[in-house]
């Protein structure tokens, strides 16, 4: 049988590592982001998930803050409890750049969707052959609420201010490292509906191309890697499988029994029940 190892206490004073057990003085942090403002103004930065309680398996011990530019980088020393009941101390890296909210635009008339390009560094620098990508709009939230930020963007990269928007989902998309969440959403969107130049804001440096193209189009550049963004990857995927052009595809037809139901999709096909 194995014994279960009750939770570890809070957090001693700091020892200085020469003499077991004996107390020092805290250590002392200061500097930008701490108890002084930084470049964006924040201070208190090393204090984020000292305060979680929700899983009794994990004790956040210290937080340390490792840079504070645009985006915050932490190194968190945490106690985890593994299935056996045994303890072990880790420490995790996290990159906060806040949430997100993307949306895909389509015509389920012309069956179009509505797209951007734009240059991205970080995959030019890792690997993409020219930094270009084809994305559906999105952008961080900043201090607004998920649909009001993608509101904000749709019009300022597409020039089309919306009406209706429906909420799909919300999904961490690199939990290993980066606690950024985004939302889902997509709308429907006709010619007319263009009303602005769209292409981004200027005096923040971006860049942003406005791409129409077909549906059919777009979704096949998942496998020749012209569309190589995960959330538009994820997006055209619903939009094929549970959205409006399988909703417009025609007759339901059924995979013949005892064929598996995956490979390219198939307009009007359902997976077996």
């Amino acid at each position: 049988m194995t014994m279960m190892v009750p939770r570890p206490p809070a957090p001693p004073a700091p020892t200085t590592g020469r003499t077991p057990g004996a107390l020092v003085p805290p250590v002392v942090r200061s500097g930008p982001g701490l108890d002084v403002p930084d470049a964006r103004g924040r201070t208190g930065l090393d204090r984020v998930g000292r305060d979680l309680t929700g899983n009794p398996d994990v004790v956040v011990r210290d937080v340390e803050l490792l840079a504070s530019g645009w985006h915050v980088l932490r190194r968190t020393t945490l106690d985890q409890r593994d299935r056996h009941g045994r303890w072990s101390t880790v420490q995790r890296e996290t990159y906060d750049r806040g949430d997100g909210a993307t949306i895909l635009l389509y015509d389920p008339t012309r069956r179009t969707v509505l797209l951007t390009r734009q240059f991205r560094f970080p995959v030019y620098v890792s690997g993409h052959p020219d930094g270009l990508l084809l994305e559906t709009a999105a952008g961080l939230l900043d201090e607004d609420d998920p649909l009001t930020a993608v509101r904000r963007e749709t019009a300022e990269e597409l020039g089309v201010v919306l009406d209706r928007v429906e909420h799909l989902f919300d999904l961490w998309t690199s939990p290993g490292s980066v606690t950024e969440r985004v939302h889902f959403y997509a709308a429907e969107y006709r010619p007319q509906d263009r009303t602005g130049a769209g292409g981004g804001v200027a005096e923040e440096g971006e860049e942003v191309e406005v791409v129409e193209m077909s549906f059919d189009e777009a979704l096949a550049g998942i496998a020749t890697g012209a569309v190589a963004d995960a959330k538009t990857v994820v997006l055209l995927q619903w939009a094929a499988l549970s959205g409006p052009f399988r909703r417009l595809g025609g007759s339901a037809r059924r995979p013949p029994r005892g064929r598996p139901a995956c490979g390219p999709v198939r307009r009007g096909w359902r997976a077996p029940r």
